[in-house]
């Protein structure tokens, strides 16, 4: 399973940045098992533009307890938020969905104060690291990428958020790229065939290169076990 889904892992980079009287916003927040960790070292806001998984993470601050986090459905492209608004934006595993991440940040500066930080953790899987390698991995791989850029996404998104960063304006205060142990080498196999054999149900161009990767992952899921780890590039900057 998904080790260390929280904010002591995935948003160490960021806690020094925190206060009690900080506003932080939590974009791409997903089910809020980062979020609530944010707190109460800061007043948290989590903006997912799934109603589910904000449904999800309302249940998650619930259970905390926290009067200082709460949730909205919305989209990075337009967050309902005041312009200056906000101390920090922190982005964990949501830079890598986008289509448009120069939007993205040009409505993440809007909202952010002068002198105020992003913190963005985006994953690489040109740099993830997985042993063993296979033909059949590197097949299954190459179908999940057509997914992920199907969608609008980027599954190379770390290796240039950087830029991005900088050509929106912000001043880049720290980086640095690092491996993790996200989830297990069968498990990402499993997720990898599951994605591909529902893919390949449905109508679309792309669908005998998507086959010929689901039998890839197929093979991959049967064969032994192994090591992944996925890589992230995790990037401080002041606006």
């Amino acid at each position: 399973m998904m080790a260390g889904r929280g904010a002591p892992e995935r948003a160490e980079f960021a806690m020094s940045l925190l206060n009690p009287q900080a506003r932080v916003l939590d974009v791409g927040c997903g089910p809020g098992s980062i979020t609530v960790g944010l707190i109460p070292a800061a007043r948290v806001l989590g903006v997912d533009s799934e109603p589910g998984q904000v449904a999800l993470a309302r249940a998650a601050a619930k259970i905390v307890g926290s009067s200082t986090v709460d949730f909205l459905a919305a989209s990075v492209y337009e967050l309902p938020l005041p312009d200056e608004s906000m101390d920090l934006v922190f982005a964990h595993a949501l830079f890598e969905h986008l289509a448009r991440p120069a939007d993205a940040l040009a409505e993440i500066r809007r909202v952010l104060r002068p002198g105020g930080a992003i913190a963005l953790s985006t994953s690489d899987w040109s740099r993830a690291k997985l042993r063993p390698r296979t033909a059949n991995v590197d097949a299954a791989l190459r179908g999940h990428y057509l997914l992920r850029r199907r969608t609008g996404g980027d599954p190379f998104a770390g290796k240039k958020i950087v830029g991005h960063v900088e050509q929106a304006g912000f001043r880049v205060v720290r980086t640095r790229t690092r491996h993790r142990k996200d989830m297990g080498y069968r498990e990402l196999a499993r997720y990898v065939e599951a994605r591909l054999a529902a893919a390949i149900e449905l109508p679309g161009r792309d669908r005998d290169q998507l086959a010929s990767a689901a039998r890839s992952a197929w093979a991959w899921v049967r064969g032994g076990d192994g090591d992944f780890e996925q890589c992230w590039t995790e990037v401080v900057a002041v606006r």
